[in-house]
């Protein structure tokens, strides 16, 4: 059994995972409930966390092709119901969560999870007209595109660019025409831009992430603070609970900006350590769904390469937002962030790929067999 299993994947994210209850615990020192209170959630969602993984590494692939259909109107329903008056509160402008009295879902971050899937059973079942009809590949944009306009209202603007980001990745990995691929890219692009610039805030973000020191108390005051604790880090850092951007000049230092606060007391060698095994877990990803496509099982390869988009694409924008690179946009870094809902959703990635492995471990088809949705490897799925 323990063979089949890819334990490398399994120690990399239980690795991720430690740090990120360490660095949390660190992060909340000056936070209202002290480092216990956030201690004790996050261990509850890492214990979530975890059976979810076993879950979902335990059911058979098969069941989420067949159900791949569903998942998207789940995914549309649970984000439209976060809009219904007295279901949620607003916070800060915008409404995300659902409060549960245990535990607060948030939709979007499901959402991403579901898409994944759908796209997944979408390419298994389109075959080889994904490269070759333009409404084939468009039926399956039309449904994101409804589940981004729901998620717009609810003011999510970051969970919106990572779904289409994602979306666009998996049919282009999926067999889409590279022109196709660029005209759509295109229309999204200037989508995306007319929404960003639609919302003064967003307007403000764009401008100071040109010159965020000329505006270090106003609009640029989080991404300063955070290269101050950069600057701070050096080479080795000032120490596991030393750091003093967290300490009421850091926003959101146990969240959005915790990599920051890994920069400050783990240093430059502690910032690229969780750089290298999150890249590790992408990469790994990426394998997995290779793999699997050259074995001709296409729903288990789009499904682990959705998993390695899904944590990439997240990866880079939080790194990016912390670093300077990209402007600030609130997304979690994966398996590090405080946010159960992060949490739990990256883990079942991770459990999604296992299961890929386990799959391909297990039964290792003749390379002669027709291959799923009859279409091969090499005419319909982009291999990377």
């Amino acid at each position: 059994m323990s063979e089949r299993l890819d334990l490398t994947l399994m120690m990399t994210w239980l690795m991720l995972v430690v740090t990120g209850l360490v660095m949390v615990v660190s992060a909340a020192a000056a936070l209202s409930g002290g480092p216990t209170f956030y201690l004790t959630k996050l261990v509850v969602f890492t214990l979530i966390a975890v059976t979810v993984l076993a879950v979902l590494a335990s059911v058979p692939l098969r069941l989420w092709e067949v159900m791949h259909k569903p998942c998207i109107l789940i995914a549309i329903v649970l984000c439209a119901v976060v809009l219904i008056p007295g279901v949620s509160e607003e916070v800060k402008g915008s409404r995300r969560w659902i409060d549960l009295g245990f535990f607060q879902l948030q939709p979007a971050e499901v959402a991403k999870l579901l898409v994944v899937i759908y796209i997944a059973g979408y390419v298994a079942r389109a075959g080889d007209r994904l490269a070759s009809r333009w409404l084939t590949l468009l039926k399956p944009l039309g449904w994101v595109g409804l589940l981004c306009a729901v998620i717009l209202l609810q003011k999510d603007f970051g969970s919106v660019l990572v779904i289409v980001t994602l979306t666009g990745g998996m049919l282009f990995l999926g067999g889409a025409r590279v022109r196709d691929f660029c005209v759509l890219a295109i229309v999204a692009c200037l989508l995306l831009g007319i929404g960003a610039v639609l919302e003064p805030y967003r307007v403000e973000r764009l401008l100071t992430f040109r010159d965020p020191w000329a505006a270090a108390f106003d609009g640029g005051y989080q991404l300063t603070q955070a290269l101050i604790a950069f600057g701070r880090g050096g080479f080795l850092g000032v120490g596991i609970g030393e750091g003093v951007q967290k300490l009421f000049y850091l926003p959101e230092p146990h969240n959005d900006f915790i990599y920051a606060v890994i920069a400050e007391e783990l240093g430059l060698v502690g910032a690229i350590t969780v750089l290298a095994m999150l890249g590790f877990v992408t990469i790994r990803c990426c394998r997995l769904a290779r793999d699997a496509v050259a074995e001709r099982r296409v729903f288990a390869g789009m499904l682990a390469y959705g998993a390695a988009l899904l944590l990439g694409i997240q990866t880079v924008i939080n790194v990016g937002v912390n670093t300077g690179a990209l402007p600030t946009k609130g997304l979690t870094l994966p398996f590090v962030s405080f946010g159960g809902n992060s949490l739990v959703v990256c883990s079942a990635l991770i459990g999604l790929a296992i299961r890929v492995h386990y799959e391909r471990r297990r039964i290792r088809p003749p390379v002669g067999n027709r291959p799923m949705a009859g279409t091969a490897p090499g005419e319909r799925v982009h291999a990377v």
